[in-house]
């Protein structure tokens, strides 16, 4: 099934956790899914991507030049990605070893096919006039958590259970889209106590 790639699929904050992001209901074995299941999705991502993660890249482009090909390194960072800062977040920022040496072997194939010069001050991702594969720069996106103070505003939405990072100036979000989780969860919740008024009303 050919996916949608609006704005709320970009909701993880950086390139990295939205690729993260692509398997939905993550820990849900009846529900989970991933977008990325048909390959032809990777590239349709990275050119979504483009255009929603546009600042973060500073303009440059992603390609993906043969999706079956990459797949497998794309699948390896976007899973090792999702391990380290998930149980980052629930070990308080902390980071595993053991997570961390599967991360850095991935990332590393990720960057092996490139000779793109990246990490410059200010220009992270390189050359804005020359595109960039996009598991070099889902790589990039990834490893560019581990500085800056970005563990500590990385959270888990409370309704879908994607990563996003908190940008939010005293970091109190709870949901990574509060258009979507957030409403969800308040409609929830209203519905609910509506629910508990009438058992108690009708007891």
């Amino acid at each position: 099934m050919t996916v949608s790639w609006t704005p709320h699929r970009f909701q993880g904050g950086v390139l990295a956790l939205d690729a993260a992001n692509t398997v939905v209901l993550r820990g849900d074995a009846g529900r989970s899914f991933d977008r990325f299941a048909d390959p032809a999705e990777i590239a349709r991502f990275a050119e979504a991507a483009c255009t929603f993660r546009a600042a973060e890249l500073g303009g440059r482009r992603l390609v993906v030049t043969d999706p079956h090909r990459v797949a497998p390194t794309v699948l390896a960072i976007r899973e090792t990605t999702d391990r380290l800062y998930r149980n980052a977040v629930t070990a308080g920022g902390a980071l595993a070893a053991a997570d961390m040496a599967p991360f850095l072997r991935a990332c590393a194939v990720g960057l092996a096919g490139t000779d793109a010069v990246v990490a410059a001050p200010g220009r992270p991702f390189g050359d804005a006039a020359t595109p960039i594969a996009l598991e070099a720069a889902l790589a990039v996106s990834a490893l560019s958590l581990l500085s800056g103070g970005a563990l500590p505003r990385l959270k888990i939405c409370l309704n879908c259970n994607w990563l996003f990072l908190d940008r939010s100036r005293n970091a109190s979000r709870l949901w990574c889209d509060m258009a979507v989780c957030g409403n969800r969860q308040k409609a929830s919740r209203h519905y609910r106590r509506r629910k508990a008024e009438r058992e108690v009303a009708n007891a």
